[in-house]
């Protein structure tokens, strides 16, 4: 019989279809809404949660802090009941109800602030003044490295080691800087895009870092190319995803998947893989598919 822990990752690739503009070119997406915690962030919460308790920086018992957008939160929130840990969340306060209620099921407490960047000051001011271990998803190695050991490992393995073409959404950059240390391991020819908002542009789980944020863990050298997503595309996209492709998911996804069949209109044939970050019923109560 599996553990929750021993269904976090090996998620499926779903090939698209009726949205790829090229023939010679395969499109697939990478379901990352199967994760038990219902988003890539499962497996980052694992490794950072686990490999903390390896190397005992932290033990059953200890207080944590975190600042997040909110899937990381969730993914943290379940990991931490699963390991007798006590964790605030610091969480900005136009996040989804969906996000926060969720986090609240597992446990946790949450903190709503003004905006990531404040969420990010409080966590740190809080590590460093009331005895709190702060994981810093954006600073903490543990964090590709999930990505490096099981996102990547499954992406070569699932298509046959044919891959040409990965891409993600940046936001504290940890499953693209995993990915892309895998697979550039495996295949130096394999192309690494990310994918940013444009300026003004608001999507979920994707950022636009000011300098003075730019996560610790991203490394530009690792991505051969960024791409800028508009938010109108972002949402267009996911409802096509879902209406179109039968896959129901988060506007980051949308705005994987337009940067993606936007390489496959570019490129003469190759093998897209995106990531597809969360599930659709992360957002039913914005006007994401209204």
């Amino acid at each position: 019989m599996a553990t929750l822990i021993d269904l976090i990752g090996n998620t499926p690739l779903v090939e698209i279809k009726r949205l790829n503009p090229n023939p010679n070119v395969k499109i697939y997406g990478k379901l990352e809404g199967n994760n038990p915690g219902g988003s890539v962030k499962d497996r980052a919460a694992l490794n950072m949660i686990k490999s903390a308790l390896e190397r005992g920086d932290i033990k059953p018992g200890s207080k944590l802090i975190e600042a997040t957008s909110g899937n990381t939160g969730i993914a943290l929130a379940m990991i931490a009941s699963l390991y007798g840990l006590e964790i605030e969340l610091a969480l900005p306060s136009n996040s989804t109800k969906e996000r926060t209620v969720a986090m609240e099921a597992f446990g946790a407490k949450v903190t709503l602030l003004d905006g990531i960047e404040t969420c990010r000051d409080y966590a740190e001011n809080k590590a460093a003044n009331e005895g709190c271990f702060i994981l810093d998803q954006f600073a903490n190695h543990d964090n590709y490295m999930s990505h490096y050991k099981s996102t990547g490992p499954e992406i070569w393995r699932d298509t046959d080691q044919q891959i040409t073409h990965f891409v993600s959404a940046m936001g504290t950059t940890g499953t693209i800087m995993g990915c892309s240390k895998y697979l550039k391991e495996v295949n130096p020819d394999i192309q690494i895009i990310g994918c940013q908002p444009t300026e003004g542009s608001s999507i979920p789980g994707i950022r636009r870092w000011p300098e003075a944020y730019l996560p610790k863990i991203f490394d530009p050298t690792r991505v051969d190319r960024v791409m800028d997503i508009a938010e109108a595309d972002a949402v267009a996209m996911t409802r096509k995803l879902a209406r179109q492709e039968g896959i129901f998911a988060g506007m980051s996804s949308g705005g994987a998947c337009s940067a993606a069949i936007k390489l496959a209109s570019e490129i003469e044939s190759g093998v897209i893989v995106f990531i597809c970050c969360d599930r659709g019923d992360r957002y039913l109560s914005t006007d994401l598919f209204g």
